[in-house]
Formats: structure tokens, C-alpha cells, sequence
């Protein structure tokens, strides 16, 4: 797909999310919490700003939760989400936290009424995710994660070219992240610093001290708060990956093999992996599905040119999608394809396509069960790469079949005591 072709679909899809916000701003505008002020809490504070008022922002750093209440003008900056969900007034939340705190705030805040936005991956463990999904389900909350390219017009349009056979049928799919993280060093226990509520940061999640590199950002590389290097960028590219090769379910056999080639530190995550899924369908040739997915946390060189992409490989050619914005459709005899994808019509952007779904009672793009099967893959390849050996999952029961100690890491530890936090049920 040539550039001046990608402006002008994007051009058209910019034009579908603006049309959707204006229809929005002409209703009743919602009011929201938002509940992390790190990073991406701060880009989605500014996104939702401008669709919805926030009446409050949430964080234990108090620094962080300033800086955002004075970027969108917040009535209220806390750091208890506990004080955003006993408010009546405010209609849904925005979980922008560490991975560890995904599915209890997103639990909680369905029981107090709210309908939630939550960071992907959804969940810190498969077995959080199934008790998401029957949280909204039993309280009828919306609820959608934040895997944009759900709602992104260039990549939902490449997904229907697929779905309209462009290559044949999709038998495998491959995905990647491919960049160069920082090395965390190794470094002690200290005083949390000034302004910072430390426990509630750990909140349900075992308590270990506090350690500057497994707090702000760092903690994705810790078993205790995230899942991972495969958890970071990942859950991107495995949700349009899984997406078009049109898998619904999830898979029954997961290998893989990963370590630490490259960083001598004390991240626990692999830095370097490659996982393999296997989707049986009824067993005949045709109907079978794989995807591959590799990881490279340290390396600066990319796969054909782009730090995150996916490849399908049909019956009659294969195509290159990234969110980076390149596509590229080639026939079976490895001859490029000129294909103009289509967006569906009125695809709104993703924060706008939840604070829509809330208000008319539809389903979102990016539903939890949605979100819980691509982060479910996420969650299987990691223990794939740390039991360095094969698993055979069973998608109805979403077990392990015959491993004790893999279906033990499903769940997780809790902190001892209990914490007021903990999901019931797990």
C-alpha cells in the first residue's frame, strides 16, 4: 500500500472517529475515574478528555496524580481507587495500572455499577480474565480493553481483506516484538520515595519491599506485577494476529522455548522467546490453525523493517500488516496484490467506540472476551517458556490437561492475610 494511499484511508478513517465524536458531544457527556497517571494513564487522560469529563484521577504516586489532574483539570486527585468507585456519579473507570491491579479494580468497579476501560493485557493470569468476564456479564457493565486495533481503520480493513479470502484461507499467522528494552541493573530494597503510598501500589499482589527497578515502568519484567517482555507490546500484535487468522477459541496445544540470552540483570521475564500455538479444529487437513510468535526485548533490528508486526500465510499468498502503517499482499507466486482495504462503516476510535457502547448498550469493539482470549495466549507462552515444555490446554475448562504444575501458575499467589482487593473466586 503506497503512502499517498495510506493517508487518504487514514484521512477516511479519522473522518468515521470525528463523526463519532460529534455524535458523542451531542449526547450527555459521561463522567469517568481514571485509575494510573503513568504513561499511558496520561496519553488516555488526554484522549478521554476531550469525550467525557474526569471527575477524578487515581494513583499512589501523589506527583503523578497532580501532574494529570492539572493536564485535564480532574476535580478530584486520589490515591485510593476505592474513593472513584463509591462516587455514584461517575459512570465508568479508565485502568491504566501495573497488570497486577487490571482485573481486581476491574472487578471491583463493576460491582460498585461502573463500566470499565482496562489496559491490555487484561489480565495478570488466565484465570483473572475468565472472572472479568463474569463480572461485566453479571452486572451488565461494558466493558473493553485497550487493544486499539480494534478500532484502528487501517488495520480492522486489512483484517476484512483477509475475511474476504484476499490470500485463501489463513492456515498460520506470525507475530513479533523486536526492539531494544533497558537493562535493569541489580539493585537492593529501599525507602519508597516521598509522596508515594507503597502499599496500596502492591495492593492484592504478594508484598515484596520496595525496589526502584521493579516500580514505575519497571515492573513489567517482575512475576509479583506484569507478565512480561511477550505481555509489553505483544498483546497487540497476538489480538490482530489472532484476529485474522479468525481463530475464536482458544488453543489446545502451546510450546515454547525462552530465556535470558542478552540482559545479565534482575528482570525474571525472558528477553528472548518463541511460542507456538495450535488450533486442532476437527482435526482435518484445512481446518487446523498455528501461530508463532517471537520475542526480542534487546535486539534494535527489526523483522522486514518494523519493531511489531504480523504475517499470514494463506492458500493463495500471504500478506505483512503492521500498526506501524505498512501492507503488503502477495500471490502465490510471490506476486504483489494493489488491494484498497475498507474499514467498516461508522468505525468509531477506540475510546470513543467505548463511551458509545455505554450509551446505546452494545457491544464494544474490543470486548472483554475478546480482550481474555488474546491475552490468554499471552499468559499460556509465558508458562510455555518458563517450564521449558510443552502444555495441552483445554479451551471449555481453560485447564491444563494432566500438568499440576502449570494449572497451579493459571492463578497466582495473593498477599498473605488477604487484601481487600482480592477477586472472589480465584
Amino acid at each position: 500500500m503506497g503512502d499517498s494511499n495510506r493517508r487518504s484511508f487514514l484521512k477516511h478513517g479519522a473522518a468515521f472517529a470525528s463523526t463519532g465524536a460529534i455524535m458523542a458531544g451531542a449526547k450527555e457527556r459521561l463522567t469517568v475515574g481514571l485509575i494510573g497517571c503513568g504513561g499511558r494513564g496520561t496519553g488516555l487522560a488526554r484522549e478521554f478528555s476531550s469525550l467525557a469529563d474526569i471527575a477524578y484521577v487515581c494513583d499512589p504516586d501523589e506527583s503523578r496524580r497532580r501532574k494529570v489532574q492539572e493536564r485535564v483539570n480532574a476535580k478530584h486527585a486520589v490515591a485510593d481507587l476505592r474513593r472513584v468507585l463509591d462516587d455514584k456519579s461517575v459512570d465508568a473507570v479508565v485502568i491504566a495500572t501495573p497488570e497486577h491491579w487490571h482485573a481486581p479494580a476491574a472487578i471491583l468497579a463493576c460491582e460498585a455499577g461502573k463500566h470499565v476501560y482496562v489496559e491490555k493485557p487484561c489480565s495478570h493470569n488466565l484465570r483473572e480474565g475468565r472472572l472479568m468476564i463474569e463480572a461485566a456479564r453479571r452486572t451488565k457493565r461494558v466493558m473493553q480493553v485497550g487493544t486499539q486495533s480494534r478500532s484502528d481503520p487501517f488495520i480492522a480493513g486489512a483484517i476484512q481483506l483477509l475475511r474476504e479470502g484476499v490470500i485463501g484461507d489463513v492456515l498460520v499467522a506470525k507475530a513479533w516484538d523486536v526492539q531494544r528494552r533497558a537493562n535493569l541493573g541489580r539493585l537492593k530494597p529501599s525507602d519508597p520515595p516521598p509522596g508515594v503510598d507503597y502499599d496500596m501500589w502492591v495492593g492484592p499482589a504478594e508484598f515484596v519491599p520496595y525496589q526502584a527497578n521493579r516500580f514505575h515502568y519497571h515492573w513489567h519484567w517482575w512475576y509479583n506485577f506484569s507478565v512480561g517482555g511477550l505481555g509489553g507490546d505483544g498483546p497487540h500484535e497476538v489480538d490482530y494476529a489472532r484476529w485474522g487468522l479468525g481463530v475464536e477459541t482458544h488453543p489446545t496445544t502451546i510450546a515454547g522455548l525462552g530465556s535470558k540470552y542478552y540482559f545479565d540483570d534482575d528482570q525474571e521475564y525472558p528477553d528472548t522467546g518463541t511460542v507456538v500455538f495450535e488450533w486442532p479444529g476437527d482435526g482435518q487437513a484445512g481446518h487446523k490453525r498455528q501461530f508463532i510468535f517471537e520475542l526480542r526485548i534487546w535486539s534494535p533490528n527489526g523483522i522486514l523493517n518494523v519493531d511489531s508486526g504480523a504475517e499470514y500465510y494463506g492458500t493463495r499468498g500471504k500478506m505483512f500488516l503492521s500498526k506501524r502503517g505498512k501492507l503488503e499482499i502477495f500471490d502465490e507466486k510471490n506476486k504483489p496484490i494493489v488491494a484498497q482495504p475498507k474499514a467498516p462503516p461508522q468505525l468509531l476510535g477506540h475510546a470513543a467506540d467505548f463511551l458509545d457502547a455505554i450509551k446505546t448498550g452494545r457491544t464494544p469493539n474490543s470486548d472483554i472476551e475478546i480482550g481474555h482470549l488474546s491475552s490468554s495466549l499471552v499468559h499460556l507462552g509465558n508458562l510455555a517458556m518458563r517450564l521449558g515444555r510443552s502444555l495441552n490446554f483445554d479451551p471449555r475448562t481453560e485447564r491444563i490437561i494432566g500438568d499440576k504444575e502449570a494449572n497451579a501458575l493459571l492463578s497466582r499467589k495473593y498477599r498473605k492475610g488477604g487484601h481487600w482487593a482480592i477477586p472472589r473466586g480465584v
